[in-house]
């Protein structure tokens, strides 16, 4: 199955594999997520380029998955070092699949707030501020 493949290569994913993208990607696949919106298998493409360059040791852990016809949710976990300190990012994708078995719908679902902005040292701190702020104080 070409899902598996796709997961499978996420996992190994790296600037050498990153050419496969246009095996695993309709041509006018749509890709978002919280930084980005494009369309295109090409486009994705420069999306995980962009993460090699400004990332250091990037890599994806799959986690869950449920496949109801050609829907796909998937969860998992996106790991990497930014300026020498690790980061993990846990989120989850809709994909849907067209004929072929490709994606040809990719939406990613994660808090940026929570699993990367209040993790940095300078915008960390009003957003570890505001989040205490709305979240319920007593829990009895």
């Amino acid at each position: 199955m070409l899902l598996d493949e796709m997961l499978k290569w996420y996992e190994a994913i790296s600037p050498q594999n990153l050419h496969e993208i246009e095996r695993f990607y309709s041509a006018d696949a749509w890709f978002k997520d919280p930084f980005n919106e494009v369309n295109g298998a090409v486009d994705i493409r420069r999306i995980f380029a962009h993460m090699f360059e400004t990332t250091q040791k990037p890599r994806f852990v799959m986690r869950d998955r449920v496949l109801q016809g050609e829907m796909v949710f998937i969860t998992w976990d996106f790991v990497f070092g930014l300026q020498g300190k690790a980061y993990s990012v846990h989120g989850a994708s809709h994909l849907k699949l067209n004929a072929q078995g490709q994606v040809c719908y990719h939406r990613d679902y994660w808090d940026a707030a929570e699993e990367l902005f209040q993790k940095l040292p300078v915008i960390g701190m009003p957003i570890r501020w505001l989040r205490r702020q709305f979240a319920l104080k007593d829990l009895r």
